[in-house]
């Protein structure tokens, strides 16, 4: 029995039972039972018909309501653990993954042994970040899953902010309800694979993070005053993350392109394309 159907019998019981025992009492047992009488039953007979079925009632109630317990337990559980894996996924496989590419490059080429080291040194360094971050993660109570994403998002932005001290425009005038649920989940692993980017590699003053909504679709764009790259922005010992961000988009049906200009490096994120 449904959680909805449930409420309505108890609600509904002492009516239905009142009901039914004045129009037995009136239709059959007024010669035998007086008015008084009728009058002292009517309670008491209220009070066993609940009693007996009510309590089975709330006991089902109390069944259901555990097991939604339970269910909201899990899916904590598994949140947790998705956010787990993706931050394993993002920092650690990636940063291990170019260890190894590393130690293959030094055996194949005989690179010099101080600049391998280094090289070495580094990426080990990174993983280790990652990993310290996924634990201290794990050490604080989750973030509701009810929590409005735009707050998720303005709080990645003050923290960024605070941990680097790079001042950061924020502009969102794309509404929430044009994302799916997948799509916020999506496009927040990359504003913040970015913005780990900037902070890593960028050496910016200024960042600004704009939205927009569009006739044919939406445009999310982060844009830095670093010092960018001089080669293709998608190759190199460092890329890594942007090669997860691009494979990311591609998945959801996105373009994503960087650019460089006047100084600044725009990472953009498009959902459509303009028509002619």
């Amino acid at each position: 029995m449904s959680y909805n159907k449930i409420k309505s019998l108890i609600l509904l019981l002492p009516t239905l039972t009142v009901g039914a025992w004045e129009y037995v009492r009136h239709q059959f047992l007024l010669p035998y039972i007086s008015m008084e009488l009728g009058n002292w039953l009517t309670p008491l007979i209220v009070l066993l018909v609940t009693m007996l079925l009510t309590t089975k009632l709330f006991g089902m109630l109390e069944q259901i309501q555990e097991e939604l317990q339970r269910s909201k337990a899990v899916q904590a559980a598994l949140h947790e653990r998705e956010n787990l894996a993706r931050e394993l996924h993002d920092g650690v496989a990636q940063s291990l993954f170019l260890l190894s590419v590393t130690a293959e490059q030094i055996a194949e080429q005989g690179e010099n042994r101080d600049n391998a080291v280094q090289r070495l040194r580094q990426i080990v360094r990174e993983a280790d970040d990652y990993v310290r971050q996924a634990i201290a993660n794990l050490r604080y109570p989750p973030q509701p899953v009810s929590m409005p994403w735009m707050e998720s998002l303005q709080r990645l932005v003050l923290e960024f902010e605070k941990d680097t001290s790079i001042k950061t425009d924020f502009r969102w005038d794309l509404p929430e309800e044009a994302l799916s649920m997948r799509e916020k989940v999506e496009l927040y692993a990359m504003i913040r694979e970015a913005l780990r980017n900037v902070r890593k590699h960028a050496e910016a003053r200024r960042v600004r993070i704009e939205a927009e909504s569009l006739s044919w679709g939406w445009r999310f764009r982060i844009t830095d005053d670093g010092r960018g790259f001089t080669s293709d922005p998608f190759r190199g010992e460092h890329r890594y993350g942007l090669k997860i961000m691009r494979e990311r988009a591609a998945e959801m049906g996105w373009t994503l392109e960087l650019r460089r200009y006047a100084g600044e490096t725009s990472l953009i994120v498009q959902k459509g394309e303009e028509k002619a």
